[in-house]
């Protein structure tokens, strides 16, 4: 099976699919400047000389704040590259993977969302996500849009280099409490999108449309998150901080947080078997490997 991923190799989740690359899964992995998800001229030539059995497409926009000074480009990378891969997937007959976020969503929600709550985004990075999402349900490539969240890795830009970063330099760090969700790490997601791209490929009748995924067990705030990584990396005698519970109000920022960004899974779960480990998993994975490169988050 050959699969095309749209990203880069230096995306977080991009880069860790590419890491799978064997006899039975080859893995090309495509960003600029050879692919452009704001120049659409520039998907088809790649596909057609690729071949892939199916593609992954990881790339987007994903600058939340800057989104809101920066719609057109927002736009462009979120919901026009999609709307363009989705056309020439279908044209070719080839199944489409794409990922999405929980910021579809406003938060008001008490419960986990499900795949058919209604969707209303309170951001531009938000409301481009869902214009790719539209455009790929309505371009008649057969699809798997997955929904993810609070996604992190060894490398990239994320809350865990973050957090151990600034904790190099500070003892306490005031880390938001009243937003929750489950944290998703890289490496976890790559292999269960291994498994629907295969899926996709040998099935004709795998099930498509949305589905949530994200890492397994208790919803988290932030706090919570940041209190996980730092016990995680103490143990390894890494960097630490306390992490002092602040309010959303205390932290304001250009594009609205959803306070609720749990989702539910079951879908997936029941539809390809798929449930990620527990996103405290994740974490002590994720600081082990920061451990094992020399704690090199700056």
């Amino acid at each position: 099976m050959k699969a095309l991923v749209i990203g880069g190799t230096s995306g977080q989740v991009s880069k860790q699919i590419a890491m799978l690359d064997c006899p039975d899964f080859t893995v090309t992995v495509r960003g600029r400047p050879d692919v452009d998800l704001t120049i659409s001229s520039t998907l088809e030539p790649v596909i057609s000389a690729d071949r892939p059995d199916v593609v992954i497409n990881c790339g987007a926009y994903t600058a939340v704040d800057q989104a809101e000074s920066d719609a057109a480009n927002a736009r462009a990378t979120n919901a026009g590259g999609p709307a363009a891969l989705g056309k020439i997937c279908a044209a070719a007959g080839i199944p489409l993977i794409h990922l999405s976020t929980d910021y579809v969503f406003d938060g008001s929600k008490i419960a986990p969302y499900l795949e058919s709550d209604p969707v209303s985004p309170s951001s531009v990075y938000g409301v481009t996500k869902l214009g790719g999402e539209e455009a790929i349900a309505a371009s008649g490539a057969r699809h798997v849009i997955v929904r993810v969240s609070w996604v992190h890795a060894p490398e990239g830009k994320n809350f865990v280099r973050t957090m151990l970063r600034v904790a190099g330099s500070r003892d306490r760090i005031g880390v938001v409490a009243d937003q929750i969700g489950r944290p998703t790490y890289a490496p976890h997601l790559a292999i269960a999108l291994r498994d629907i791209a295969a899926r996709l490929v040998l099935d004709p009748s795998a099930p498509t449309g949305i589905f949530h995924l994200t890492g397994s067990g208790e919803p988290s705030s932030w706090r919570q998150f940041a209190e996980a990584i730092f016990a995680a990396s103490n143990v390894r005698g890494g960097p630490s901080a306390v992490a002092d519970p602040i309010a959303t109000s205390a932290y304001p920022t250009p594009a609205k947080r959803p306070a609720n960004s749990v989702l539910d899974c079951t879908r997936i779960k029941e539809a390809y078997g798929l449930l990620l480990p527990n996103w405290k998993q994740g974490v002590e994975e994720c600081v082990e490997a920061i451990r094992a490169g020399g704690w090199q988050v700056g």
